[in-house]
């Protein structure tokens, strides 16, 4: 008996990758109209991202950890600023450890140094991040859908043959 067990990029599920993408533009869209309200709205992103991992099944320390901070966000919003360039340095590591969005972790890191450096412009920052993030998550959406159109079958679940 053989198994092959795939696990790839390739394989993302597109309705992860669309429901991310849609949430992070929503965000991105109202940090930029009411930089007022970030608590709220970061609070909330990062509490719909974790449910969102949650949902799908990502491993528990990869979900809890937009979770607690968006919980933390709520609970102090004084502390926006660190909350949130925390998040994004640790999920810019991941995503240039990772090496399939090299150039975005890179910002990222970028972004979350310079939410550090200049807390009072936190909203914008925090928007400039929401907004690049989806649109590279959408340009991806579409050039997998662009290349595999109807031919794809798989759904980001792991398959053993």
């Amino acid at each position: 008996m053989i198994f092959n067990i795939q696990i790839g990029k390739e394989q993302k599920s597109k309705e992860r990758q669309l429901i991310n993408a849609l949430l992070t533009l929503a965000t991105g869209i109202l940090t930029l109209v009411f930089p007022n309200f970030l608590y709220l709205i970061a609070g909330g992103y990062l509490l719909a991202l974790g449910l969102m991992f949650l949902a799908f099944k990502f491993p528990g320390a990869v979900a809890a950890l937009p979770i607690v901070a968006g919980a933390l966000i709520f609970i102090f919003p004084e502390l926006i600023p660190f909350t949130f360039a925390g998040f994004l340095g640790l999920f810019g590591l991941i995503m240039l450890f990772s090496f399939q969005l090299s150039f975005l972790g890179i910002l990222t890191l970028i972004i979350a140094v310079l939410i550090v450096m200049n807390p009072d412009s936190v909203a914008y920052f925090i928007a400039f991040f929401m907004l690049t993030y989806a649109v590279s998550n959408l340009i991806q959406f579409y050039k997998q859908w662009k290349n595999k159109g109807p031919k794809e079958t798989s759904d980001g679940e792991i398959i053993i043959d």
